[in-house]
């Protein structure tokens, strides 16, 4: 039985009643700025600041402009101010037919201005073309012979005289015309090549419609009020790399160790007086170590190709089950979703502070960076630090006479100097650019300075003889002999470590004996493993002998190094030299 059509309108009335209770958000554009970026190796974490005025009820906060290639999972809103409740946050695309970015209009109107005096020049081109068409045809109508019933008279030698000056003139003219009209469009096609780079560079090298992204705050206030909203998201497009300074100062003994970050903004978003953050931490690994899967062996079958189950990475590369969710809160002492708001905490003036985690550490950059997002790299000091350093110098003559020092020191620092070059000085000079492998706090490590004149090394064959031995059987010997002599021209006594080889045989019948130094001299086993090294001559398995002694000033040393390769003198033995 169907409801009399008087309790049909009041059900309505009371509808239309509920609904009109509703506040309805109202778009609210949030005028924000970059206030600080946290950046990784391959991404980078941007914070926006905004301050608003929040009427009661529901409101929507629109962030406009931001990049395209925004990770919607990574998005973080924080609150600050009246009581008020973060409701939702999404982000939307928005293409557009124009940007913003004065940079880049600059950049569209110079490309579009060399693109039309491209069109210019090939309009040019094609006139020249065509006239040079003309004049074919104008030679050809004059010189074909005249029909055999025609009264038009054959032309005069005059006539051909001036046909042939207005054809050469006409023609040199056209051809000096179009190497000039090809000359400028070589020169202006190298300009839009240049132009359309710098484009693409501003725009962050993006390719089809452009696009950027509008993220949406519903917030929810009791009363009227004002609040500091900070919105904060990753994107791709920055990264940094260390870079470092070592300074030697040998009389002192000591290595100034400058670290840099170098860094690289191609976001799409200029990053002017921020406070900026280096982090090693290296989120595109995931959270955990990769799942290990069965290694199976079958006969072989076609079949598609298809990813393994979990290997799924989003944008932030965490595997489809650590993706980060949306994160909101609001301040005034409560956590909301198990997140607090991080106190602001001031930063030395001369050192980056550093925050170190379980798996990364953080350097806060004491003063405000400015990063224009063009993808120049930028140097950023994080710290400087003095450390001791043990002197050596290296040697293997038998390649090459010279002495290259290296420093031995240890990380005394709270942080980890990750792998990146280094560039050398010897005091003040510029002496050589090598590579630092990833030093952790308190470990030693080698800092390569480069050769040294002051170390003089050089070496000698002395002797070589071949004598036959024997007498049941006829055998032949070889004999080296070998001087190095070390000099040090250095104000302070110096430790020079160096490499020589003898023969290895790998032939019972190739015997190498080993006659200076003498087998006594050599470190025992133990000793040669030793730490710190001995001093002394060691010898490994594959023939190498190494000598580790210390030369005082002036000092001037002779070492000799002799041996012998016997062999029978039928046998034809290969590698001597």
């Amino acid at each position: 039985m169907s409801p009399p059509p008087f309790m049909k309108t009041l059900r309505l009335l009371l509808l239309l009643g509920s609904l009109t209770g509703v506040a309805f958000a109202a778009p609210l554009p949030a005028n924000s700025t970059i206030t600080a970026a946290t950046v990784y190796a391959d991404r980078a974490v941007v914070t926006r600041s905004a301050h608003l005025d929040l009427p009661a009820g529901q409101s929507e906060l629109t962030f406009t402009g931001l990049p395209a290639n925004l990770a919607d999972q990574s998005l973080q809103v924080t609150g600050h101010g009246t009581a008020a409740t973060i409701l939702d946050v999404n982000a939307r695309v928005v293409y557009t037919e124009t940007t913003a970015d004065p940079r880049v209009q600059t950049a569209e109107a110079e490309l579009t201005d060399l693109q039309h005096q491209d069109r210019i020049l090939k309009d040019k081109a094609t006139t020249l073309d065509q006239q040079r068409a003309l004049l074919n045809k104008i030679e050809t109508a004059v010189t074909q012979p005249p029909a055999k019933d025609s009264t038009t008279p054959r032309p005069s030698f005059d006539d051909w005289q001036k046909l042939l000056t207005f054809s050469s003139d006409n023609a040199a003219r056209l051809a000096a015309d179009r190497q000039s009209l090809d000359n400028d469009r070589e020169a202006l096609a190298l300009k839009i090549t240049a132009a359309q780079s710098r484009l693409d560079d501003l725009r962050g090298r993006q390719t089809g419609p452009r696009a950027t992204k509008t993220v949406i705050v519903r917030v929810a206030a009791a009363q009227p009020g004002a609040l500091d909203v900070t919105l904060a998201y990753a994107v791709d497009g920055a990264s940094w790399t260390p870079a470092y300074d070592a300074r030697l100062h040998a009389e002192q003994r000591t290595v100034d160790l400058t670290y840099f970050g170098v860094v690289r903004n191609g976001t799409g978003e200029d990053w002017t007086n921020i406070a900026l953050t280096l982090s090693t931490a290296r989120p595109n690994l995931g959270g955990g170590a990769p799942e290990l899967y069965p290694w199976i062996l079958d006969v072989l079958r076609p079949m598609p190709m298809s990813a393994p189950p979990g290997s799924f990475r989003s944008d932030l590369g965490f595997t489809k089950k650590q993706t980060f969710a949306n994160s909101v809160m609001v301040t005034g002492g409560m956590p909301v979703n198990g997140y607090t708001q991080e106190a602001a905490k001031d930063s030395d003036l001369s050192v980056a502070t550093v925050d170190t985690a379980a798996t990364s550490a953080s350097f806060k950059i004491p003063v405000a960076a400015t990063l224009p997002s063009d993808n120049t790299a930028q140097k950023v000091g994080i710290a400087t630090v003095t450390l001791a350093a043990n002197l050596q110098y290296q040697a293997t003559p038998k390649q090459l006479e010279t002495a290259f020092l290296s420093a031995y020191v240890t990380n005394t620092t709270d942080y980890p100097l990750l792998a990146g070059e280094v560039s050398t000085f010897l005091d003040d000079a510029f002496v050589a650019t090598s590579r630092l492998k990833t030093v952790m706090p308190s470990e030693k490590f080698e800092l390569a300075l480069g050769a040294d004149e002051g170390i003089a090394i050089k070496r000698k064959l002395v002797n070589r003889f071949t004598e036959d031995t024997g007498f049941t059987s006829k055998s032949k010997r070889v004999t080296y002999e070998f001087l190095i002599t070390l000099t040090n021209h250095k104000r302070t006594p110096e430790r020079v470590v160096f490499k020589d080889a003898t023969p290895v045989s790998r032939d019972e019948k190739i015997v190498v004996k080993l006659l200076s130094p003498a087998e006594r001299d050599l470190l025992k086993p133990d000793d040669a493993a030793a730490q710190p090294p001995k001093l002394g001559i060691a010898r490994d398995t594959d023939g190498k002998l190494l000598w580790r002694l210390d030369l005082k000033p002036g000092e001037k040393r002779e070492i000799p190094l002799k041996f012998s390769v016997e062999y029978p003198a039928d046998l034809s033995v290969s590698g001597l030299e």
